[in-house]
């Protein structure tokens, strides 16, 4: 005996669920931006769930340790530890990996210093 599948019907429910469960991890990002603070500040992008993936750049890697586990609880986000970053800050990860491919390790240190959150560090005068 055979299964006779209506492969139309089962597509469509497929793309309702998946569309269902896109929403849910849109609504649990836009939690975890709010528990971080980021939706109020004014220097994070508003248009955010548009992009395909997010990049996730904190300042060092304690802040990095303490946000792991939401890596694998929330789908669409990436994370990036920049020792030259003041704060937490967010970025499409095309623009990343635009900005990243093709460099060595030390050209990504460098422009680390002064783009994706990097800030130079004032030289103290003595």
């Amino acid at each position: 005996m055979s299964t006779i599948i209506n492969e139309n019907r089962l597509h469509s429910k497929f793309k309702t669920l998946d569309h269902k469960i896109s929403e849910l991890n849109d609504q649990k990002i836009v939690a975890f931006f709010e528990s971080l603070g980021l939706t109020e500040r004014s220097d994070v992008a508003k248009d955010f769930l548009k992009w395909e993936n997010i990049l996730i750049v904190v300042p060092n890697r304690h802040v990095s340790h303490e946000l792991k586990y939401y890596k694998y609880a929330i789908s669409r986000i990436s994370f990036l530890t920049n020792p030259y970053a003041d704060q937490i800050h967010i970025f499409d990860l095309k623009e990343w990996k635009s900005a990243s491919g093709n460099k060595t390790q030390f050209q990504i240190r460098e422009m680390l210093k002064t783009s994706f959150g990097g800030v130079k560090k004032p030289i103290k005068e003595s």
